[in-house]
């Protein structure tokens, strides 16, 4: 089993930040510490290259953030200061998402610890997203001719506004977010298919409309499915406003993942949102993501995948 994860992942953006960065270091070291991974399943990615980003960021915008040019406006919008860490995480974070999905489409499943920055938009960042890595993945490898037609299952409880808009008018990527109707981002994007809940939805109203979306997904006949294991739909999520248990997004996860294999799609998992008053709670939900990804997959053969950047 193949996990993409860096110590770089994290960059110092203050204390007290409502983003909790820490949340990729602990959740790989839980991972390890129970023996979900192993030190041999870590591929430590190299920052994405260049051309890559370029595929879906404008050039002026690349430009700019890598010299810490943004303006004031900007980095509001951002809502992570800038430093150099942070530029270099966002590349990193990239290829993590760029490997695992060359490792899904070897193994069947790849995941990043990190990844999900879908309020990324092409000329801008917003909503803690820098760079859109799904975007960015999905147009790397239709450029090498290994995918031809991709599904985004967005299930961040807030809608992914940035990967609805770069994809806009795009037959061959299917955009499917389930997301609080009352929250964040306040003017949503089209996407292929949204569904929105109502604050306060719970365990078995969201499952129920999760199960009665997927087969839309799958109607698009990807090649390949990105998942955003989201744990802000969390009831003890700070920006969540749903009610989910943990129980009930492990569900969620399982599903999503059983889905794909009984299919025989591909699925490359990132981390996405999560914002839990402890966050013992949102690295707990993420590691039941992989957990699902361990457990579903047990029985598939897990070769050597070879990586790039």
């Amino acid at each position: 089993m193949l996990v993409c994860y860096t110590p770089r992942y994290y960059a110092d953006i203050g204390e007290g930040h409502v983003f909790p960065i820490r949340k990729f270091e602990l959740v790989c070291r839980r991972l390890l510490a129970e023996g979900t991974l192993r030190a041999e399943d870590l591929f430590e990615p190299q920052p994405a290259a260049l051309a890559d980003v370029l595929l879906v960021h404008t050039d002026d915008y690349v430009t700019r953030l890598r010299a810490g040019a943004l303006t004031e406006r900007e980095v509001r919008r951002l809502g992570l200061p800038w430093s150099k860490a942070l530029v270099r995480r966002s590349f990193l974070a990239a290829s993590g998402t760029i490997n695992a999905v060359r490792f899904a489409l070897s193994d069947g499943v790849g995941s990043n610890l990190a990844g999900g920055t879908h309020h990324a938009f092409a000329d801008h960042g917003e909503g803690f997203c820098v760079l859109n890595d799904v975007a960015i993945a999905v147009r790397a490898l239709r450029r090498d001719g290994l995918i031809r037609r991709a599904a985004v299952i967005d299930l961040d409880v807030h809608q992914g506004n940035g990967t609805a808009a770069i994809f806009e008018g795009d037959p061959t990527v299917f955009t499917f977010s389930m997301h609080g109707a009352k929250n964040y981002p306040l003017f949503k994007t089209r996407s292929t298919l949204d569904v929105e809940l109502a604050d306060g939805t719970g365990d078995e109203e969201y499952l129920r409309a999760l199960e009665e979306s997927l087969p839309s997904v799958y109607a698009h006949e990807p090649d390949l499915v990105f998942y955003l294991g989201g744990a802000d739909p969390y009831a003890g999520d700070k920006l969540g406003r749903l009610s989910l248990s943990i129980e009930g997004l492990r569900a969620r996860d399982e599903m999503v993942l059983r889905d794909c294999l009984r299919r025989g799609v591909p699925v490359a998992t990132v981390m996405s949102g999560g914002y839990a008053a402890n966050i013992d709670d949102t690295v707990e939900i993420h590691c039941n993501t992989i957990r699902a990804v361990r457990g579903v997959f047990a029985r598939r053969a897990w070769g050597q995948s070879a990586a790039i950047t």
